[in-house]
């Protein structure tokens, strides 16, 4: 089967990734919520495992590092004030990295992350990693490309859920995975396979 070429290729964007100590590594949405109960990903222990690798690398590399947390309000899967929406500790940040609080898929969207990024002297360079790669990363990823920014998604430090199909039939996690990554790639950032693409190890 033959491939088109993706839009990024046919109106000259860049697909080099940056260097991490270039970037600004933005981690979305690593809660305990996906790791149990209702809405537990498939593949979400690798790919926090891998967001943890990642966000060593980047502090080691003295890159700026933000945090963003989803809240749902009190009561839901996404309630940060307990311990099913907090951070999941792998990945919990520490004093200086900060945490901004969204309640849509776009991290950008009425909340604080855009000013965060001006106040912490970002440039265009950002790095994505998160949950879930068909919501809230591929949104954040289109975000931030509307804003300007040149978002790169670590694939290996996302996951999502299998769903049901508008036809009734089912979508596997990978496939839907696969997918969100592939639209991001068409258009909006740049995606890398693993954690090591971007510290070369």
């Amino acid at each position: 089967m033959s491939t088109s070429a993706t839009l990024r290729t046919v109106i000259g964007l860049d697909g080099t990734p940056p260097r991490l100590a270039d970037a600004t590594l933005v981690l979305i949405d690593y809660q305990n919520t996906y790791r149990s109960g209702v809405m537990a990903l498939e593949g979400a222990e690798e790919a926090l495992a891998a967001g943890a690798r990642l966000l060593a690398a980047a502090r080691t590399a003295g890159a700026r590092i933000v945090h963003v947390i989803n809240d749902g309000g009190e009561g839901t899967p996404y309630d940060i004030r307990a311990e099913i929406g907090a951070i999941s500790p792998e990945v919990a940040p520490i004093d200086g990295e900060p945490v901004v609080v969204k309640q849509f898929p776009n991290s950008f969207h009425h909340t604080e992350l855009e000013k965060t990024l001006r106040d912490l002297g970002a440039g265009e360079e950002l790095v994505l990693a998160g949950f879930m790669t068909h919501m809230c990363v591929t949104f954040t990823a289109q975000g931030a490309f509307n804003l300007g920014y040149r978002p790169t998604v670590v694939a290996e430090a996302t996951a999502t859920r299998s769903l049901t199909a508008p036809d009734g039939t089912a979508v596997p996690a990978a496939t839907l995975h696969t997918a969100a990554l592939t639209t991001i790639g068409d258009l909006f950032g740049v995606v890398v396979p693993t954690v090591d693409a971007l510290t070369g190890s």
